[in-house]
């Protein structure tokens, strides 16, 4: 099926897996071990980063990396279809052997990938592969989408809805955990799959699809629940959607008198920049107030063509938050994460969210202790700016909702006045009397 029968059906992308992708071949030519070196991938990963000014990079260029990965991979593929997210959906990396010819897989991986399994569907962009390291398996992108044989390890406390989603679900596809919101998974479909996602029971797994009557029974119990005034559109990823099934679903919203606020849950502006067109802009003003949360989890990812899917969608009037997952080995230093929260204020978005890593199945591998998480944000609260620093939370399991933490700043009581510590450890006293 080619690119245009694809956008000529409103849910196809999401319904189901490109078309073509696990036949489709690639003119894949040998690359030298020094490839990383030499394309000017990103910094080393880990603490010990320089971390240099960095500004936002010129709109219409793409890194230097991604312009070698193509040379490689890609040579006859012209701009037109690079820059085509259709594309870059319908050749995603998803087998063995195209993943072979791009990295020099670590036993570890080729293990994961043998022993296979439905943990978590495999599948990358090829813009968002551009930025993986091709020979370090401890890449932070890298870790964050290819397979580990980690995955298959269970450890107490870990659960497949760790979160209680489904218990909370009075129809498929619909959580309804606060009394005022809710949480409208439109598709099981995403342009990349993250290995430490929340939703691995469901993403990939054909179970959500977009169609009319699914959807339709979730917006019926919108409809009937006036008490629900905001309704965050997630996934999988809606942006997988074609634009006429996401307006669809917005005009429907917009519809319901008690329906105030929508948001958008997504990474596809981080994976797939691409899809950020100037078309989605447009449908996405029509439905304002409209927010979007985006999905970092690196300063590698805030490449130019994201920064220009940014720049579009600020301009289109949406405000946009990251939520960011705490990942060991990705992001779990103060530098990296300060480093992450500088860039994206460069690029307007405010650092929302620093998440605890949900304890899925087979997620140990990548969380961290929850002091790991305060001394971060301890490390950013009052040696950068206030906006820079997001808040940490744990959503509870079980279905407790969203608890957030702070580093502890009452130190404790002297009479009438309350012990504070700063930044610095410096202890001030407030008046606040005692009755």
């Amino acid at each position: 099926m080619s690119t245009a029968e694809i956008s000529d059906s409103p849910c196809r992308v999401a319904e189901e897996e490109p078309p073509g992708t696990a036949t489709t071949s690639f003119a894949f030519l040998q690359v030298p071990d020094s490839f990383l070196l030499s394309t000017g991938e990103g910094p080393p990963t880990g603490p010990a980063w320089p971390l240099l000014a960095w500004k936002p990079p010129r709109r219409g260029r793409s890194s230097s990396g991604t312009r070698a990965f193509r040379r490689l991979y890609f040579p006859d593929v012209p701009d037109s279809q690079w820059n085509d997210w259709r594309w870059q959906l319908a050749h995603r990396i998803r087998l063995r052997a195209e993943l072979e010819r791009i990295l020099v897989l670590s036993p570890d991986e080729q293990e994961a990938i043998e022993r296979g399994g439905d943990l978590l569907p495999f599948g990358v962009t090829p813009y968002y592969m551009s930025l993986v390291s091709r020979t370090d398996p401890m890449d932070p992108l890298r870790r964050s989408v290819v397979p580990s044989s980690l995955e298959l390890v269970r450890v107490p406390g870990e659960a497949d809805d760790p979160l209680g989603e489904d218990a909370h679900a009075p129809v498929p596809g619909l959580v309804h955990r606060y009394p005022d919101r809710v949480l409208l998974l439109a598709t099981d479909f995403c342009a990349t799959y993250c290995r430490y996602c929340t939703r691995s029971r469901v993403v990939g797994q054909g179970e959500l699809p977009p169609r009319e009557d699914r959807l339709e029974a979730a917006l019926e119990y919108i409809r009937r629940a006036p008490a629900v005034r905001d309704v965050l559109i997630s996934g999988g990823d809606p942006l997988a959607m074609s634009d006429d099934r996401l307006e669809w679903i917005l005009a429907r919203l917009r519809a319901i008198p008690h329906v105030e606020f929508v948001r958008l849950g997504t990474k596809a502006p981080v994976v797939l920049p691409q899809r950020v067109t100037p078309q989605l802009c447009r449908i996405l003003r029509r439905h304002h107030p409209l927010w979007m949360s985006l999905h970092f989890t690196h300063p590698a990812e805030c490449t130019p063509e994201v920064h220009a899917a940014c720049t579009r969608l600020a301009d289109a009037g949406i405000p946009l938050g990251s939520q960011t997952v705490l990942l060991r080995d990705v992001n779990d230093n103060v530098p990296t994460m300060r480093e992450l929260v500088h860039r994206l204020l460069l690029m307007r978005v405010r650092p929302y969210y620093l998440y605890q890593c949900d304890p899925i199945s087979g997620s140990s591998h990548f969380r961290t202790s929850v002091a790991k998480g305060l001394e971060i944000i301890e490390g950013l609260r009052g040696h950068t700016s206030g906006y820079a620093v997001p808040t940490f939370v744990i959503d509870a399991p079980g279905g407790g909702g969203k608890i957030p933490l702070q580093p502890d700043s009452v130190v404790g009581r002297a009479g009438d006045f309350l012990l504070l510590r700063n930044y610095e450890g410096r202890v001030f006293r407030y008046p606040d009397p005692l009755e």
